[in-house]
């Protein structure tokens, strides 16, 4: 026998809009910040090895009031260092190319349950005036937003 009930996937999209109504109003439900840095002298040695790295990500974190859930850092040969925290709000993912004198940051963090955005502006001036770029290039972008919204 051939049962006719609605198939458990179309009641999805009526879940997500009930979740989130019952969410403090916020303007977005997240902010993604995407940063470049430039400059020879932007990247000193000491920001390029994996172990300083993951110090200045975790200080920053932690002094932003963000909270680190992991982490995982590498470091390339000859030079260069990558590195993740998987912050219990989203992530911070940051990567040096010495020679180049060249950083990136990503900085993604969720606003469901609160505001974090000062929070990830804050992480994002901590690491740029550590790295102290020449040049800057920088994204502010929200996520989640209904349209027409802001």
């Amino acid at each position: 026998m051939v049962s006719h009930k609605r198939p458990i996937s179309t009641s999805i999209p009526t879940l997500v809009p009930r979740y989130f109504s019952a969410l403090p109003e916020l303007a977005t439900q997240g902010v993604h910040l995407l940063g470049e840095g430039f400059g020879r002298d932007c990247i000193r040695p000491a920001l390029n090895e994996a172990r300083a790295l993951r110090r200045l990500s975790l200080a920053a974190t932690r002094d932003a009031g963000l909270h680190s859930v992991g982490h995982a850092f590498h470091q390339f040969q000859p030079q260069g260092a990558t590195g993740i925290v998987l912050l219990a709000e989203l992530h911070l993912a940051i990567r040096t190319w010495l020679k180049a004198g060249f950083v990136t940051t990503d900085i993604y963090v969720c606003n469901c349950l609160k505001d974090n955005t000062q929070k990830a502006l804050d992480m994002y001036a901590a690491l740029k005036t550590a790295f102290q770029p020449v040049q800057e290039s920088f994204s502010r972008l929200p996520q989640g937003q209904e349209s027409g919204r802001e």
